[in-house]
């Protein structure tokens, strides 16, 4: 860059910066003054209340709401703009349009006194020249429409402690230098954002407003989880009524819920609510004491607990959708009433009963009960509060029906509609039906039948929904959360190459849209994670072809070990926590894990992952399946000599390979290897 240029840089810089100091001193200021007024405005108005008519109650109370929500309003662009103190932008682009737009780009957006932008949230429209646009003519989507002009400038910045210490132009996408120094990075306990590298496929899915729901299909380090938050936060910024309680992310484990809980923050946005698709279950089975989760079903198969691995195949297929639909349907057929509803209050015909129940057919079979009991307490003047549960009981008693939902499951497995696929005796039944806890592949299906024969719980709080590791879930979960999610839009995210449900796999996620209608479906092809070496070793596993993007060569060979030696491992071990922050043991079980860590916890700092508590994110040791979605720098990849990776479980072993960003070492695996291509 000449010389004049470069002193127009930095004199920029140092103009954001003095305005940004400013803004920061008087938001600080006047922030702290209006706390005290709402709090004076707030102690006087209930202090007078009680010489208060209701009006000027309500009217002194909204005032006072109002003056809160714009206090919040003002506290959250503060502590954005504390974020960007020291960093304020990473790009800038020149757009001639109808003039020349010298557009600076940073998280959030900065004015000056006039009201004119000194740097612009990566969010707005025009912001997205940066993300997807060649220089040359082009165009971007604005509010009032589109604006076509001319590119002839990206520009991207380092800036570190105020200070700026790298500028570069690039003629077309995000450079390779800056996304390399990116890479070359440590992990960190914690994901990072990727607001100043975001990718022209990634945009895409992020900028996406078009489309109610995504499916996204991406490969092992294509950034599909940053891509979900990232557009969590456009979406936010862009949709005005959307609040962060208005958004559910369903993460594979509360591990995982821990390591991408900055993301959001970092981006000036609150974290949304969260959960696993396992807690989620149990707050809506309360028929069984305990709920079986999903880690803990993925662990029983990969410890060989499974005695009948056929059946639960089975309970975990599409075909069982078909079955509970048709069981669900002669059930409510079925149901008669046998004798006549005799009370003090009044009298019905078992005839009349039985009509009043066709008269409800559009409804679920215990609703009709309940709109039966209603229609009763309304003909005869009775308080339905009082009677309708009452009478509700008396209805179940003349007609053929038990509502006890267990026995109606277990009623499904005695039925034609199942036995004509798999033969089970009573004595077979009940061992999973009567147990206290309820296994994670019989949940799913005793919610569904629940759901069809009670209705579904609504909510209308939730607007958007993510769902990471999409590839696990099976078509029935998404029935089910489509049935209660009833308005929300959803972004799917997965990768069926790491799919760690043994029972159950697609063969791509577009299979997902029969279920999701109005949505598009979208692949992330290129892999920012691992070395190239890394992901060749990883392609090998699954007979792949997919190249890394942008990370130059590392030159660290994939080593391979034959050995259950401890000293070993720990030579290994001591050479990965000299060289790099983020350091893994993956095994491939439970029983692997914790005998590893019991050997090695003496001599080092290192957690355990299904310990409770994490003392040490930066030297774990984990089974495979719990690594899912995480990232470190050095992973030893340890099985003992008989427990290698199989046909089987070579989708485990993908998982466990492609954890790794720039050194991977295997324990016991090469001799095997060949077996995993049949």
């Amino acid at each position: 860059m000449k010389e004049d240029e470069l002193k127009k840089e930095t004199s920029y810089l140092e103009k954001t910066l003095k305005l940004l100091d400013k803004r920061l001193k008087e938001l600080g200021g006047n922030l702290e003054i209006k706390e005290s007024s709402i709090q004076n405005f707030q102690r006087l108005t209930f202090k007078e209340i009680g010489s208060m008519d209701k009006y000027e109650i309500q009217s002194n109370l909204l005032s006072s709401d109002m003056e809160v929500l714009e206090f919040e309003r003002k506290s959250k662009y503060l502590m954005k703009l504390l974020r960007i103190k020291d960093n304020p932008y990473f790009g800038r682009i020149d757009f001639l349009s109808d003039k020349l737009y010298q557009v600076y780009i940073g998280i959030t957006y900065l004015t000056d006194d006039n009201n004119c932008n000194l740097i612009y949230d990566w969010r707005s429209p025009i912001a997205s020249l940066f993300y997807q646009n060649e220089i040359g003519e082009t165009s971007y989507q604005a509010p009032l429409g589109k604006v076509s002009g001319n590119l002839i400038l990206k520009r991207q910045y380092k800036i570190r402690n105020r200070k700026l210490i790298h500028v570069f132009d690039n003629n077309l996408n995000i450079t390779d230098e800056l996304l390399e120094s990116v890479l070359a990075l440590n992990s960190d306990s914690k994901m990072r954002n990727i607001v100043n590298t975001i990718q022209a496929e990634q945009n895409d899915i992020i900028r996406n407003l078009t489309d109610k729901n995504l499916i996204v299909e991406g490969i092992a380090g294509s950034g599909k989880t940053s891509v979900a938050l990232h557009r969590i936060a456009y979406l936010l910024y862009q949709i005005e009524s959307l609040k962060s309680s208005n958004i559910l992310i369903f993460s594979p484990n509360d591990i995982f819920s821990t390591y991408i809980s900055n993301v959001l923050p970092e981006l000036g946005e609150d974290n949304t609510l969260e959960t696993t698709f396992s807690s989620f279950q149990s707050s809506y089975i309360k028929e069984y004491k305990n709920v079986e989760n999903f880690t803990s079903f993925i662990a029983r198969y990969y410890q060989d607990k499974d005695t009948n691995k056929n059946l639960i195949k089975i309970k975990q297929s599409d075909l069982m959708i078909t079955l509970i639909d048709d069981f669900v349907v002669d059930l409510e057929n079925q149901i008669k009433f046998y004798d006549d509803y005799f009370d003090t209050l009044f009298f019905y015909k078992k005839e009349e009963l039985n009509q009043l129940y066709k008269r409800y057919s559009k409804l679920t079979l215990f609703a009709r009960y309940k709109k039966m009991s209603e229609y009763i307490c309304n003909q005869n003047n009775l308080p339905l509060k009082k009677y309708g549960r009452k009478i509700i009981t008396k209805l179940y008693e003349l007609s053929n029906f038990n509502p006890n939902l267990k026995l109606i499951y277990e009623s499904f497995y005695q039925s034609k509609y199942f036995q004509n696929i798999f033969k089970l005796t009573l004595k077979e039944i009940k061992s999973f039906t009567t147990k206290k806890e309820i296994s994670y592949e019989d949940s799913l299906l005793f919610i569904y039948l629940k759901g069809k024969l009670t209705e579904f719980p609504y909510s209308n709080q939730v607007l958007e929904i993510v769902v990471d590791e999409a590839q696990d879930y099976n078509k029935l979960q998404y029935i089910i959360l489509k049935k209660i999610f009833k308005r929300a839009s959803f972004t799917i995210l997965g990768d069926v190459n790491q799919t760690i449900n043994p029972y159950y796999k697609y063969e791509t996620l577009n299979d997902l849209q029969v279920i999701f209608d109005e949505s598009k479906y979208l692949k992330l092809t290129k892999t920012y994670r691992s070395s190239k070496e890394i992901i060749d070793y990883a392609n090998k596993i699954l007979n792949l072809n997919y190249v890394v993007a942008i990370r130059k060569k590392i030159n660290k060979k994939v080593l391979i070990r034959e050995s259950e030696d401890l000293n070993s491992i720990k030579k290994d071990l001591n050479y990965g926590i000299k060289n790099y922050k983020r350091v893994a043991i993956i095994t491939k079980d439970d029983f692997e894990t914790n005998n590893l860590y019991n050997e090695l916890k003496t001599d080092y700092d290192i957690s355990n992952i299904l310990a409770s508590k994490i003392k040490n994110p930066n030297l774990l040791i984990t089974p495979a399946y719990l690594a899912k979605g995480l990232e470190f720098d050095f992973v030893i990849i340890y099985t003992t000599l008989n427990n290698h990776y199989n046909l089987e479980s070579k989708y485990l072993f993908y998982v466990a390979v492609t954890r790794c960003q720039h050194e991977l070492i295997v324990y016991n695996q090469e001799k095997y290897f060949l077996n995993l291509k049949a």
